[in-house]
């Protein structure tokens, strides 16, 4: 009971990092893509308008779940940390960067560097989530042992499920930045922006669509266990996942742009889902299942009854924090 109580608090932490985290990083894909300085400039200061507020906080989330691996799944902490370290070190370094980038930008006056920085900070926020993606692809194939640095340091994150964890993690976190951004830009009275940032949304949620139809025969092959989970006992979820996603489509084609936002994230939250229920019980395929990894009860009992002092005080802040900037409009002229 303790055991599952502890993996579900942990999921519903990384649900979150892939719902907020995740849309930050998707704005900085949008905000790459976005042309030239004069082209893109309005919608760069929608998007810098929309983040700036709240990407630091978002990664209260990637905190959390590390925090509770580590205390909770000691054993699966290290098997990842020690087998993964190459892609997990480059995504730490690219949320840096991004961060530092991001900040610098705003501040610099010259031309030049805010498009030195504004590249930092849109080529980190692509290849921040592909390297996150990528580690969940060499979890979800079972090319992490248990152990210290038992799997291979190289093929644990390059090989075909992770390549494929990494390229939905990008168009999944640029199709709900490109959702959130609508309601945005609805919002400020910019229709002109609404509607640009629908056609991308639209664009990549047919992405990631396809993606996934391409990654059924990417599972098949080199997932076995995985793709057994998704065809059967997490079947609802991955019909949900497409349901709510294709209904999200279907909202933005209407207007309908903060109803579309509930869509998108009940289809990325679900597919996550998804993954957790086609692996259970196992954290490392093949090898650790939850109980085998989780922690004495004792730890549990106390890393659950901390986290829920804890949420009475972040849940709150964090919920006051995104409901105050979700509204007022930009003030400040934009990077150029």
């Amino acid at each position: 009971m303790l055991v599952d109580a502890a993996l579900a608090v942990m999921w519903v932490g990384l649900t979150c990092y892939a719902l907020f985290g995740g849309a930050d990083f998707g704005a900085g894909v949008w905000d790459l893509l976005s042309g030239g300085a004069e082209r893109g400039r309005e919608r760069r200061r929608l998007i810098e308008h929309s983040i700036g507020p709240v990407w630091e906080a978002n990664h209260v989330w990637l905190i959390f779940v590390v925090v509770m691996l580590w205390s909770a799944f000691s054993p699966v902490f290290a098997a990842v940390m020690s087998t993964l370290y190459i892609p997990l070190t480059l995504a730490a370094l690219g949320i840096i960067a991004r961060g530092a980038a991001f900040a610098f930008r705003k501040a610099s006056t010259e031309l030049w560097q805010q498009r030195l920085f504004g590249a930092c900070f849109a080529l980190s926020s692509l290849l921040t989530p592909f390297f996150l993606g990528t580690v969940a692809g060499g979890v979800a194939s079972g090319r992490v042992p248990p152990g210290l640095a038992r799997g291979d340091v190289v093929t644990g994150w390059l090989n075909p499920t992770s390549l494929l964890g990494g390229v939905l993690a990008v168009v999944t976190c640029a199709h709900l930045a490109a959702v959130y951004l609508c309601a945005d830009a609805d919002r400020e009275g910019r229709p002109e922006l609404a509607s640009a940032f629908a056609r991308d949304a639209v664009i990549s949620g047919v992405a990631a669509g396809v993606v996934a139809l391409a990654g059924i025969g990417v599972l098949h092959a080199d997932a076995p266990q995985l793709f057994h989970g998704l065809t059967h006992r997490a079947l609802p979820l991955v019909v949900l996942s497409a349901v709510a996603g294709l209904t999200g489509l279907a909202l933005l084609a209407r207007r309908r742009f903060v109803t579309a936002r509930g869509a998108a994230a009940v289809a990325v939250a679900a597919i996550l889902w998804a993954w957790g229920a086609a692996q259970y019980p196992a954290m490392l395929v093949g090898s650790t299942t939850v109980a085998q990894a989780a922690a004495h009860g004792s730890v549990l009992t106390a890393v659950l009854a901390s986290l829920g002092v804890g949420a009475v005080v972040l849940v709150p802040s964090l919920w006051l924090l995104y409901a105050t900037f979700q509204r007022g409009a930009p003030e400040h002229p934009s990077p150029r």
